[in-house]
């Protein structure tokens, strides 16, 4: 078959990757001349360890996939770091040891005092009690894994990627461009990540997304490694996999600052492969966003990074914001819908997209039968 995918962010190279793996062919569609949207705007985390219930199975599944996907295209920067979940309060550590107590074996989850949190990553030579550690969660690098996913697929022959193409119509299963040039094949995708109206609305009207806001930074260098990715205890607030009684009485028993309230905040902090460390986030629900960023939770994220590490961080040489879809349904791991025989529009995993792309990718795959 020929397809053509509209979106060239994670889902769109996502569903690309699993049709070229297929045996077919593929022409592929970005506005932009890079994707410039929540994919890149990432922690390229692979996140296995908040996951819920009904998740685990597909995201152990895109685990995997993305371990392969890293062996056979290098430039993805795969790298099976794990992560630490470090907590500082009693509270917190209930939560932990809840944790580890109710979970499969399959999420890699082991709770460890602060000796052996700081065995494992020397870096963190600062004030916790201890740390969740999963084995399973990963990183890859958000930035550079796209170019490198497209220069395999290229190498295939079967594989044409067009930058800075905004599709317009679509009749049939025939795509038109801003150009006016005619991409014809037997299936069309639209993975249009934020991008809600226009074409997205007039092929299926609303539904069911919103969009979330979210602001990050990055540093210089750190000058060491940080062998793992690592969380504080405000992460378990916002995974459905750590809901329990544990996480109830953490909620009403200890308040986040009002800062880390305000602005909905976990911590989330990874190293890249040039050193510097992406950290975040924030979560904003309600449109319209601010056209602005502020700087109070970056001053947050700083206090909290630097209490961890037990040292000052290098000079913050990015900060920006990112809007990424997600289905309204909180069950809904991703929302697929029929425009017509030829065409469907996929969306909303939310902040999971890094993680679950390639699974996503192969399970649409799978249910059109390609």
């Amino acid at each position: 078959m020929r397809l053509v995918i509209i979106g060239g962010g994670i889902l769109g190279t996502a569903h690309a990757l699993a049709a070229i793996g297929r045996g077919h062919a593929v022409i592929h569609l970005e506005r932009e001349v890079e994707a410039r949207g929540a994919t890149v705007r990432n922690f390229g985390l692979v996140w296995v360890s908040g996951r819920s219930a009904n998740e685990l199975d597909i995201t152990l599944r895109s685990r995997r996939l993305w371990e392969e996907i890293g062996g056979k295209v290098p430039g993805v920067g795969f790298r099976a770091a794990g992560s630490l979940t470090l907590v500082r309060t009693d509270h917190e550590l209930a939560v932990a040891e809840a944790a580890v107590r109710n979970a499969s074996e399959e999420r890699g989850f082991e709770l460890l005092d602060a000796d052996r949190v700081r065995a494992l990553n020397p870096a963190l030579r600062g004030k916790f009690l201890g740390g969740l550690h999963c084995s399973r969660d990963a990183a890859v690098e958000s930035r550079q894994a796209l170019p490198a996913l497209r220069r395999y697929m290229e190498a295939t022959g079967r594989y044409q990627f067009f930058a800075g193409t905004e599709a317009r119509t679509i009749a049939g299963s025939t795509v038109v461009d801003d150009r006016g040039r005619s991409h014809e094949g037997d299936l069309v995708l639209v993975c249009p990540g934020a991008a809600h109206t226009g074409l997205t609305r007039e092929l299926v009207g609303d539904i069911g997304v919103r969009k979330v806001r979210l602001q990050m930074m990055q540093t210089a260098p750190l000058g060491e490694d940080l062998t793992t990715a690592i969380a504080d205890g405000d992460s378990f607030r916002y995974y459905p996999g750590f809901a329990g009684p544990e996480l109830d009485r953490l909620n009403s028993e200890q308040a986040q600052s009002f800062v880390a309230a305000q602005h909905k905040m976990q911590m989330l902090c990874v190293q890249r492969l040039h050193g510097g460390l992406t950290i975040g986030d924030t979560h904003e629900y309600t449109e319209p966003f601010n056209f602005d960023v502020d700087e109070a939770p970056y001053e947050y994220l700083t206090g909290v990074v630097e209490e961890l590490l037990g040292r000052k961080l290098p000079q913050v040489v990015r900060r920006w914001a990112g809007v990424y879809s997600q289905s309204i349904d909180p069950g809904t791991i991703v929302t697929r819908a029929r425009a017509d025989d030829h065409v469907w529009v996929i969306t909303g995993p939310g902040g999971r997209g890094m993680t679950l792309g390639p699974a996503i990718g192969e399970e649409t795959a799978d249910l059109l039968n390609l």
